[in-house]
């Protein structure tokens, strides 16, 4: 945790998350716990897998995306059946609700699940289950789901994806709220994915988003918003290394959903401190602070938050800024941005009370 005069503030502070990988939240103690249940046996060539220490140690060794991803997917094999995705998704949800997170828009990749046999349909049911149980035991507590097409998958499991969406009624009914694109990104180039952004405008889907800028260039950043016509940016760190997409953000007001501890786990760079977090500010960049995969990150929300805090030192004023950018690039109604609103409103009340401002 961080060592800031600011460390209470920023724990009271009421938090969104737009990019978590609900996947990327099992722990290796649920991991071992759902293999042990569901009689899935781990890599006995890997030695990560001999224990559940041995494996937090090999995920404090992560060398770039592409390693970590190997072990995210092995993850996937442990989800089988509809109570797995509802205790992994309550897991998470009540781990988030108690670093005062209060509204949170959770990723998942149907796709990949469908090629290990798993349906939409088992996925959504859990997560939708926990989500039910988790609304009424955890007060003031928002969720949304964005189902995400995978970038190393073909094109058509995307489009699969979309169908599947529809086919259950949930881009109407508001089970999802969006569509968005992972994985890989060196190589894949946004244009490369018009036809999917173009099936999901085509199929209602009105919130758009997509990792872009996270290994690949500000170009890439840029192509997302061009080619596929997204209205936010998942990572986009490397946005500022062009100053006219800098403009170009602003100016379309396109939220980017930033991972700090993820971005130097997986060696994007090589401390928290170069994020180019104060260009985002000085430019007018709406931004939200997000875990990313936790469980494997070694950092949750909370613990983010106090990462760019000891790099930055931000000011109270500076985090406002910051949280209700965060809380106007979300994807929940203007009631609902309108509480969240009060939330933090209330906790700047109090700090100013104190002399903090």
């Amino acid at each position: 945790m961080c060592k800031s005069e600011l460390h209470e503030f920023l724990c009271a502070l009421p938090k969104c998350e737009h990019h978590v990988h609900i996947e990327g939240t099992i722990t290796p103690e649920l991991l071992f716990g759902l293999a042990a249940r569901n009689q899935i046996s781990f890599p006995e060539s890997d030695p990560a897998y001999a224990s559940i220490d041995a494996l937090h140690a090999r995920y404090r060794q992560f060398t770039s995306l592409d390693d970590f991803l190997q072990y995210y997917f092995i993850g996937f094999t442990v989800l089988l059946t509809a109570d797995d995705f509802a205790e992994l998704t309550y897991t998470y949800l009540k781990l988030a609700y108690s670093q005062n997170v209060r509204h949170a828009e959770i990723f998942f990749d149907p796709a990949v699940h469908k090629l290990r046999g798993v349906a939409y349909d088992t996925i959504i049911e859990g997560m939708t289950r926990a989500r039910k149980l988790a609304t009424a035991q955890l007060p003031g507590l928002s969720v949304e789901f964005i189902p995400c097409h995978v970038r190393h998958l073909p094109l058509q499991s995307g489009l699969d994806m979309i169908n599947d969406i529809l086919q259950a009624g949930h881009i109407e009914d508001g089970t999802v709220v969006g569509i968005g694109m992972s994985s890989t990104e060196l190589g894949m180039h946004p244009s490369t994915y018009e036809s999917l952004y173009d099936a999901a405008r085509k199929a209602g889907v009105s919130n758009l988003t997509a990792h872009a800028g996270e290994e690949g260039p500000a170009e890439y950043v840029a192509a997302a918003i061009s080619h596929l016509g997204v209205g936010r940016i998942d990572h986009g760190r490397r946005a500022a290394e062009d100053v006219s997409l800098l403009q170009r953000l602003g100016d379309a007001d396109v939220m980017l959903t930033l991972c700090p501890i993820s971005n130097v786990v997986l060696k994007g760079i090589s401390g928290i401190e170069h994020l180019p977090l104060r260009e985002f500010l000085e430019a007018g960049i709406s931004f939200s602070i997000n875990s990313d995969d936790p469980a494997y990150f070694g950092g949750w929300i909370q613990e983010n938050y106090c990462a760019v805090q000891d790099a930055f030192n931000f000011s109270v004023p500076e985090w406002e800024i910051i949280t209700k950018g965060a809380i106007g690039g979300s994807w929940c109604s203007a009631t609902r941005k309108g509480e969240l609103t009060a939330l933090v409103d209330t906790v700047l009340e109090k700090w100013s009370g104190q002399g903090a401002l």
